[in-house]
């Protein structure tokens, strides 16, 4: 065991004492590195950088980030990051999320990223025409190629009411837009009182709100199918050196890796103007989530999980983040990435053609095993049954046709176990269920 100071050794003693009795498996080791060294995590900067790799990120968060992933990261990064343009377009991609916790998360299911796009322009008017245009360049030249398939993407807000199919979408609330729709420009609407309306890709260019991007890919190295997503955090470059946030927020730097180093400055120039309450802010925003995520119409206690893990790391209570930590490390966990894969099978289905059915199946076989891996008794044979009905249904698949309840059954069976786990490992550590009560009230 490595040397760590004795109040290090009594809070890592309490956790080995508590996933004792409550089943969790502890790789004591690993735990004993990642304690001494968040707790001797100083110096005059938050940033640090691996030299082998060219990788930088914010010192809790490199932590957690696991080398041996980079190149597949950087691969699949090539599909979703926007290209510099000189003297107008400056990129900073990262990691985030599960990608960014490598060592923690064993099973991530999602390829999640993160994009700093700081543009340089006269006016704020400009800046937002320039992201209008990259956007939907990007998207149009990444509708589908021979391994990823553009799913959605996220630009502008709904300035009314409107319905959209069969969902009503509120004043405010972001627009996905599908490929076909970036592709004409349009997106064909009613609103409340069912007259036409018609939604146009530059009416809503000037308020752009949150911007995101989702594909799916084949995932090369894994060999399986993977959502990655692409979250753009796009700032305003006056020309007396201003820097604004189109979406009213700069966002902090907690929880990303950032993938190439000779992004360096434009990171280092774009954080200098964070506020100094970002970290408060940070966490804040991290509690709302999680309290979103224990209320029962979006009950998911391993997203809370996840979240309550970043507000434990970077506030300090390290004893309560590093029994989180091992909770990712467990079985049960796997069967949060299956949730999530269910959806990612179910999109490459319905609104890829790019991935033929033997790939589709292929995963749904994977799905099916990782359940048998993980489960015993009529729980594994409830949800095995779930996903055999998803598998026979895929084989039988027209183009185009939703695959429907078989989805949402299966999902919802991974569900209950996955938020049964998680919350009964965390309402037995004490202080964590403190925490969890203090945010339900």
């Amino acid at each position: 065991m490595s040397t760590i100071p004795d109040q290090t050794r009594e809070a890592r003693d309490r956790v080995i004492e508590s996933a004792n009795r409550l089943g969790v498996q502890l790789n004591e080791e690993e735990l004993d590195r990642w304690m001494k060294s968040i707790t001797e995590a100083t110096g005059d900067s938050d940033i640090v950088v691996d030299h082998e790799t060219g990788v930088f990120g914010h010192k809790v968060t490199m932590l957690d980030f696991d080398p041996k992933d980079v190149e597949r990261f950087r691969a699949i990064g090539k599909i979703v990051e926007f290209d510099d343009i000189p003297g107008v377009v400056e990129t900073a991609l990262a990691l985030s999320g599960s990608a960014a916790q490598s060592k923690v998360q064993t099973h991530p299911g999602d390829c999640d990223y993160f994009e700093r796009v700081n543009i340089i322009a006269p006016t704020k008017s400009a800046a937002c025409e320039i992201l209008a245009r990259i956007m939907r360049e990007k998207a149009i030249s990444s509708l589908s190629g021979p391994n990823y398939q553009l799913i959605e993407l996220k630009f502008g807000s709904y300035s009314q009411d409107i319905i959209r199919g069969n969902n009503t979408y509120h004043h405010g609330s972001p627009i996905t837009w599908l490929p076909e729709e970036v592709v004409a420009g349009e997106i064909q609407a009613t609103d409340l009182q069912g007259n036409p309306l018609v939604i146009t890709w530059d009416s809503v260019a000037q308020e752009p709100g949150w911007c995101k991007l989702d594909w799916v890919v084949a995932d090369q190295v894994r060999g399986q199918l993977a959502n990655a997503s692409n979250v753009l955090d796009v700032t305003w470059e006056a020309p007396d050196g201003t820097i604004t946030p189109l979406d009213g927020y700069l966002d902090g730097y907690f929880q990303e890796v950032y993938l190439d180093a000779q992004s360096a400055p434009i990171f280092s120039k774009l954080v200098k103007q964070v506020s100094a309450d970002v970290l408060d802010d940070y966490v804040a925003r991290l509690q709302k989530e999680v309290q979103k995520y224990l209320k029962d119409d979006h009950l998911n206690y391993g997203k809370a999980a996840k979240r309550l893990y970043n507000i434990f790391r970077l506030n300090g209570q390290y004893e309560e983040a590093a029994f989180l930590r091992e909770l990712f490390d467990e079985p049960a966990a796997l069967l949060y990435q299956v949730h999530s894969l269910v959806v990612t099978v179910q999109e490459a289905t319905e609104k890829s053609s790019v991935f033929d059915i033997e790939s589709i199946l292929d995963q749904t076989d994977e799905l099916i095993m990782s359940v048998i891996k993980v489960l015993e008794g009529e729980a594994e044979l409830e949800i095995v049954r779930h996903l055999l009905r998803l598998y026979r249904c895929i084989s039988r698949q027209k183009p185009g046709v939703p695959l429907g309840p078989q989805v949402e059954a299966a999902q919802a069976e991974v569900m209950k176990i996955v938020n049964n786990f998680f919350y009964e490992k965390m309402a037995g550590f004490s202080t964590i269920k403190a925490y969890i009560d203090g945010l339900k009230t």
